[in-house]
């Protein structure tokens, strides 16, 4: 039986407003949505990422995003410096909040909470994505700390009850990535209540950005079976947002 997204119910989770808007942009994700409209995979040099928060939130307004996420590794210092760096801008661009993008204006974009977690999954090291949660939830502080979670905290079903006990969205990054099959991958996240799967993503790093032919069918195949949202972003690294290094 076919599931809509829309009408899960999560125990053990209270839905941040936050979370909710969030899953309602996922459920509207295809292959043109990143990287100039949506992109939640991101990092800056709060982990390993050469842009500073301010830089790729400049980049996100110049290219216009409407939403994104910061997902530094094992941290939310890049998501915090963004967050005030946005403060700054809206006190510089007061008039901005009344234009509209189709105007020309520039616009500041809906910023998330994300964060990137190594999880073991099926007998693999994976990442998690965690998103829209409220970061100072106690359960997300063995993931907060800077570096990859150990022992039973790194197990992919205490990160993903983490992240959803925080009122947030938690997603497999990039399926296709690992030693273990996609296949296998996403059964086992989805038998354990993940959200969605990464199902746009550039696995062969071209020049300009591109889902990735034949693996994103795959994964979006898996995502429907298993009834998961679906996320893009570009995994960046470097210097450019529309790149992943």
């Amino acid at each position: 039986m076919s599931v809509n997204p829309a009408d899960w119910v999560i125990p053990h989770r209270t839905a941040t407003q936050d979370s909710l808007l969030l899953r309602e942009v996922l459920q509207s994700i295809n292959a043109q949505s990143c990287p100039r409209t949506y992109n939640f995979h991101m990092h800056t040099n709060c982990s390993d990422g050469k842009l500073t928060p301010t830089e790729l939130m400049a980049q996100a307004v110049e290219i216009g995003l409407s939403g994104m996420a910061i997902t530094d590794h094992h941290s939310v210092k890049g998501y915090h410096r963004a967050c005030r760096w946005m403060e700054d801008w809206r006190w510089h661009n007061p008039s901005s909040w009344s234009r509209k993008r189709n105007q020309g204006a520039k616009v500041l974009p809906k910023l998330w909470a994300g964060i990137e977690i190594t999880s073991f999954l099926a007998d693999t090291d994976v990442h998690i994505l965690g998103y829209a949660f409220k970061p100072t939830d106690e359960g997300m502080k063995p993931y907060t700390q800077g570096s990859a979670p150990k022992g039973e905290d790194r197990q992919a079903s205490r990160v993903i009850q983490a992240i959803q006990t925080a009122g947030g969205i938690a997603v497999l990054a990039h399926p296709v990535r690992y030693r273990t099959d996609e296949v296998t991958l996403i059964q086992a996240a989805a038998q354990l209540g993940i959200d969605g799967v990464e199902t746009y993503y550039a696995y062969d790093n071209p020049k300009t950005w591109r889902p990735s032919p034949g693996k994103t069918e795959r994964v979006q195949a898996l995502a429907h079976e298993h009834s998961l949202l679906s996320s893009c972003g570009t995994d960046t690294h470097g210097k450019i947002l529309t790149k992943r290094l």
